[in-house]
């Protein structure tokens, strides 16, 4: 099975916070160089000097960048490419959620979302990946999410972005089958993060605490995945077991039970 060159320079995005800054300390001890980049400089430097300061084996470069905006991105590329060289794996984490009624929405949050969460993904992805496959090896985690798989009614824009991300890894990963890069995908559950602050989740709509782990633990379950490379990882069994109940039963049944739970957030929202 091809494995991902993790002992190379990794990029990793959304790296301030949350699973980004766990991935990150998780593959320093394994990758040449890190490559860490956020909007918030500071909490990447922070980050940085820690990691430093463990004795990792990785040097750290902190490369910031508001991904949402396209130019910034291909400002990012270029300092990549001009300050660090050949990217071997690239991490795709940054993200964000929202909750509440899609009607009456935020459009410019939904817009920034949709573009941080999807489009730099690929964005990233199509700039970097060409030299990966020309030099027959390379690697691909994009961090998806279990609402990635399912629908979740009050978080639709979020949950769209993650389906865009799960259908794009799983269409990367067959057409780079055999080309030496490894393309995968991290779908976790309930994490604790920032997430549920910055989405706005309201009082009474947290998730049930036994389907929940920490960032570090669910960092620690993608590195081990990744680098066996599997296509895709879910950490937990009880989150998996949940995925696939509701993947295996009938579209129907689905929404019955999507109209359920968006009925509990709207009432745990009130």
């Amino acid at each position: 099975m091809t494995r991902p060159p993790l002992d190379g320079t990794i990029l990793v995005t959304g790296a301030s916070s949350g699973i980004g800054a766990a991935l990150a300390r998780a593959l320093a001890p394994r990758a040449k160089a890190l490559v860490i980049t956020a909007r918030r400089t500071k909490r990447l430097r922070d980050l940085a000097a820690e990691i430093t300061a463990s004795g990792a084996r990785a040097t750290v470069r902190v490369l910031p960048c508001d991904l949402a905006d396209p130019a910034a991105r291909e400002a990012l590329l270029a300092a990549v490419a001009r300050e660090v060289g050949a990217i071997d794996v690239l991490v795709n984490d940054a993200g964000f959620g929202d909750q509440g009624p899609f009607v009456g929405g935020d459009w410019e949050r939904y817009r920034r979302m949709i573009e941080v969460n999807a489009v730099a993904a690929m964005h990233l992805a199509h700039a970097l990946v060409p030299d990966m496959v020309a030099r027959g090896r390379g690697g691909i985690l994009n961090v998806s999410s279990a609402v990635g798989r399912v629908v979740i009614p009050e978080l639709a824009t979020y949950g769209a972005t993650k389906h865009f991300v799960t259908a794009f890894t799983e269409a990367l990963g067959s057409e780079l089958a055999g080309s030496g890069v490894v393309v995968s995908q991290l779908c976790p559950g309930p994490v604790a993060t920032e997430f549920g602050s910055v989405a706005r989740m309201r009082g009474g709509v947290a998730p049930p605490r036994f389907l929940a782990m920490s960032a570090e633990r669910c960092a620690a379950i993608a590195v081990a995945g990744f680098a066996r490379g599997r296509p895709m990882i879910v950490p937990g069994a009880r989150v998996a077991t949940a995925i696939a109940l509701y993947e295996l039963a009938p579209r129907p049944l689905r929404r019955v039970a999507e109209r359920v739970v968006g009925a509990w957030l709207v009432r745990g929202s009130r």
